[in-house]
């Protein structure tokens, strides 16, 4: 299946910060957004997502303009940075949530979510509550809820950050073979070069909200634009 392109053109204010990015992001080409805290990363990728009000600017997914529709009918699948899976529901429902969305029975949404459970190893966990699972495995709970939603494009906000060091590296090898299997375009936001390396084909650093520098991770270590990219890539993330 050949998924189309993401092209955003947005600008959104947060506070007192303006976050103003352009990006084009091919499927089957993943792009990470990386800088330090408060950069605007996440508001960045909740703007293309339409969970906040642009100011100005536009958001494409191929042909079709998708910033003036709701987030439910944009196709995009938003994989938070705490999860956020629905607390109350077990793990085979917060997977067939998006069925319900689109109407479909109870009975119905839990059909389409069995292909997930199974292609994620959660069919042993399907009856469990969020509250009783791992890190590691909340992620995919997650990321099959996201899928499961057939989206063109696909949001990943700090996966990593609520993992434990011991298990990261293992999830980050896992996440990078789910992101390539999606194959449509994939934006993640990170602060980790480590993760960027393994997630993404291409680098877009975000500092106070404007774009700093692009490319991939060796053409900014080859020529870093600002003392952030300097630092970051000099120092040992994870």
């Amino acid at each position: 299946m050949t998924r189309p392109a993401l092209h955003a053109d947005v600008a959104v204010t947060r506070g007192e910060r303006r976050i103003a990015a352009t990006l084009d992001v091919a499927p089957g080409h993943p792009l990470a957004v990386i800088g330090p805290n408060g950069a605007g990363k996440s508001s960045l990728l909740a703007a293309i997502a339409g969970l906040v009000p642009l100011d100005e600017g536009h958001v494409s997914i191929g042909a079709r303009r998708v910033d003036a529709l709701p987030p439910e009918r944009r196709r995009i699948g938003v994989v938070f940075q705490d999860y956020l899976l629905f607390p109350h529901l077990s793990v085979r429902d917060n997977v067939a949530f998006a069925a319900r969305m689109r109407g479909g029975s109870r009975a119905e949404a839990r059909a389409t979510a069995e292909p997930w459970l199974d292609r994620y190893g959660l069919m042993a966990l399907a009856d469990r509550l969020p509250a009783q699972l791992s890190g590691g495995q909340s992620q995919r709970v997650a990321l099959a809820r996201a899928l499961a939603a057939d989206p063109d494009v696909l949001l990943l906000d700090e996966p990593m950050s609520a993992l434990d060091v011991e298990v990261r590296a293992e999830m980050r090898a896992e996440l990078a073979t789910h992101v390539r299997e999606f194959g449509g375009a994939t934006v993640l936001v990170t602060h980790s070069p480590t993760d960027a390396a393994a997630l993404a084909d291409s680098v877009l650093v975000l500092e106070a909200g404007q774009v700093t520098q692009r490319g991939t991770l060796a053409e900014l270590r080859d020529a870093p634009a600002t003392p952030y990219v300097q630092r970051m890539l000099a120092a040992s993330v994870d």
